[in-house]
């Protein structure tokens, strides 16, 4: 496919060029747990998925101190202090549908060679690891999820990024924002094939084949 603009600007207010697009696949991935299903920005969407609609999340946050107060915080989940070893922190979520997939970002012109990962960023001053977590994955997937359980934290080359597990309230795929180019929902034995950083392929084989009630391994 030819380099499209992409329909959201970027912080500055720029255009942001994709230069190799994705497909968009068969609507009929939208429906099938055993396949991986591809959204694009302001692409088409189902009305609903797993009995839960997909519309813009109108009330979603546009200042740090709402983020602050955000729904889909869980204030009564066990995480202890983290050990950021020298590198930046960062929070990311590990979003499950009830069929059993799991949404992945496509971060645009694969930035800093990362071809397809979850939603995760560093986190702003005076956020939480858990805030920061939610309000990365609106920005990157138009998503409005809720935390449900703690994976762990993970080290990459700059940041040591901690994990959670999540499930979708609501918001649409439609809306990610300029720094993913799609998103994807992904059946967990597919996982560690589509992801391409090592530390979220070590996440992919933690949670591939497990409920998402179930408990994971401590993380190392």
């Amino acid at each position: 496919m030819a380099p499209i603009p992409h329909p959201r600007p970027d912080c500055r207010g720029h255009t942001v060029i994709i230069a190799r697009p994705h497909h968009p696949g068969p609507e009929s991935h939208w429906y099938r747990a055993d396949a991986i299903a591809t959204f694009l920005p302001a692409g088409p969407v189902p009305p609903a998925l797993n009995g839960i609609p997909f519309s813009p999340w109108r009330e979603a946050p546009t200042r740090l101190d709402q983020w602050a107060r955000v729904t889909g915080q869980n204030p009564a989940l066990m995480e202890p202090p983290l050990d950021a070893q020298g590198k930046q922190p960062a929070a990311g979520l590990v979003i499950e549908e009830a069929d059993g997939r799991v949404w992945i970002v496509c971060p645009t012109n694969q930035y800093a060679g990362c071809e397809a990962t979850y939603p995760k960023g560093r986190a702003d001053e005076g956020l939480t690891l858990q805030v920061t977590a939610l309000k990365e994955t609106f920005e990157e997937t138009g998503l409005h999820v809720a935390i449900t359980g703690f994976i762990g934290d993970f080290p990459g080359l700059i940041t040591m990024a901690r994990y959670y597990r999540a499930h979708r309230l609501g918001g649409t795929p439609a809306a990610m924002g300029w720094e993913s180019q799609a998103v994807l929902l992904v059946p967990k034995k597919q996982l560690a094939t589509v992801v391409n950083l090592p530390r979220d392929r070590e996440l992919a084989r933690l949670i591939e084949d497990r409920p998402s009630q179930s408990p994971l391994p401590p993380s190392h």
